[in-house]
This record gives C-alpha cells, structure tokens and sequence, in this order.
C-alpha cells in the first residue's frame, strides 16, 4: 500500500512522537507499505523553519536527512499535482493541504492525516 504521510504525521513518524497512534505505526512499519513524503511536507518544513517563530525547530535540510534515513520515498510535485488542486472543493484553504490531497488522488496513495478537514476530501485518506 502507498501510504503519503501529511507532514504532521512525517515528522511524528520520525521523531517516535506519542502522538503517532500505535495502529499507524504499524502501517508504517509494515512491510507492504511504501511510505511517502511530499515535497510539499519538505517545502512547508523550511518555510516555518525559515520564520523562525519557534514551531518548527527542524530544518527541510534536516527532515529531507531523516525521511530518506526512515525508508521514505520523496513524492515529487508533478504539474498534474497542481492541475488537480483547481478540481478540489474548498473544504481546506492551506495550500500545503491541498497540494497533499492532490497528489494523493493523481497517484492514487493512501494520505494519512491528522486534520480531520483534509480527511472530507476522499474516503482513501486515513484520519488518525
């Protein structure tokens, strides 16, 4: 299964965060997921490191370093990614978020979320 992880869920997966329920663990772990994470977590990443505000202390250097570390695999952004965005209904406004669905539906993949406004785009995303 190709499981897209949101970037909440990326960096809880790396950083063994009590947040990450132990089912999702599993799925992760499990040897018939191929786990993803977008450029568009890694984008996001840098820019609220780059802000500096405290909220995100990893840099996009230092997450892209531990995803690849972790096994995942780096999804591209694709120009049908960001055709796809302009189909979505406007559930969501954070365009990382919409970005993330996008890619999940083109794939198709599997996006395990944390946001329970990302997760009334498709019954395939996975709300923890």
């Amino acid at each position: 299964m190709n499981l897209l992880l949101d970037t909440h869920v990326a960096l809880w997966a790396i950083t063994d965060s009590p947040k990450l329920p132990a089912n999702v663990r599993e799925l992760i772990l499990a040897p018939r997921s191929t786990v993803w994470v977008s450029t568009v977590s890694v984008w996001e990443i840098a820019i609220k490191h780059s802000l500096g505000r405290g909220d995100m202390p990893l840099s996009g250097q230092d997450a892209l370093r531990y995803f690849r570390q972790a096994g995942y695999r780096v999804l591209a952004i694709e120009p049908e990614h960001v055709v796809a965005v302009e189909g979505l209904p406007s559930h969501h406004q954070d365009p990382f978020d919409r970005l993330l669905v996008a890619q999940a539906l083109v794939e198709p993949m599997r996006l395990v979320t944390h946001d329970a406004t990302v997760a009334m785009y498709s019954d395939t995303v996975i709300r923890i």
